[in-house]
């Protein structure tokens, strides 16, 4: 059901990001996931990149939406069966901003609006949304997630 809505937004899930670190993509502990820090890869290659300003805002919400998009591969990859996904509990979402940068919320939200969409009340969760000075490989935006699922 949620891969056909996923298809039904004209969506092509991804091959899953490798981590750019010493670290592994999802940890599952009893019920939860947690998901590393996405960011706007597709084929191996950040493809929004740069410090986020008023004139690039649009740009910015799409990179966050990708960076969803990969937290929603994550899954797919760890568990199989995303209909298993019984809530997105937490976003934590980092804008790579110039210091008077102050509406990292609005680049965020396209996260959090296509969990929603995808998801509905499931995809309802807490988050926060802060400015950073860089991110890595200078990527736009990074999102990490918890998210529970079922068994």
């Amino acid at each position: 059901m949620i891969e056909e809505k996923i298809e039904s937004l004209g969506i092509k899930l991804p091959t899953p990001p490798t981590p750019a670190g010493s670290y592994v993509p999802v940890i599952k502990t009893g019920n939860l996931l947690f998901i590393s820090g996405q960011i706007p890869m597709e084929d191996g290659k950040v493809i929004f990149t740069g410090k986020v300003s008023d004139e690039n805002l649009e740009i910015a919400q799409k990179s966050a939406r990708m960076c969803a998009i990969n937290i929603i591969s994550q899954i797919k990859r760890e568990v199989g069966d995303l209909d298993k996904v019984s809530k997105i509990v937490r976003l934590s979402g980092f804008v790579n901003s110039v210091p008077d940068f102050t509406q990292q919320p609005k680049i965020i939200n396209h996260a959090s609006d296509l969990l929603f969409e995808i998801f509905g009340e499931k995809g309802k969760h807490s988050r926060i949304a802060v400015g950073v000075a860089s991110l890595p490989l200078n990527s736009m935006t990074e999102i990490d997630a918890i998210v529970e699922i079922t068994d």
